[in-house]
């Protein structure tokens, strides 16, 4: 008998919002996720090989997340995010251990730092 889901990491973040429909929207837009709204479960969101799960708030407190994002375009996914009702926190920009990273909040005060990691830098 699996203790977890097959194909299911060990660790999943969750992040608990005050409007999950819109915050998985975003999630779909921005990074190109899978996965759907379930109104009274958790929806469970594929971000490339990752897994987040996003709840309503009511039977559990509000918990933005701080999550760091690798993509394809830290540049354009920062710019989708922007699009998509995020303020800037950080403009994309190299840093010294070789990602060009960005971080956006979105409106339900979650942040993403976006990021594409550049061995050669």
């Amino acid at each position: 008998m699996a203790f977890k889901p097959e194909g299911w990491p060990t660790v999943i973040p969750r992040i608990v919002s005050p409007d999950p429909e819109k915050l998985v929207a975003f999630i779909r837009d921005v990074f190109d996720a899978g996965g759907e709204f379930r109104p009274g479960a958790p929806a469970e969101m594929r971000i490339g090989d990752s897994l987040v799960m996003i709840s309503g708030s009511g039977q559990r407190e509000e918990m933005p997340a701080f999550l760091y994002v690798y993509v394809e375009d830290a540049d354009a996914t920062y710019l989708r995010a922007i699009a998509a009702g995020a303020t800037s926190l950080e403009a994309p920009a190299l840093t010294p251990y070789g990602d060009r990273r960005a971080m956006v909040r979105d409106p339900w005060s979650n942040t993403w730092q976006i990021a594409t990691h550049d061995p050669a830098e």
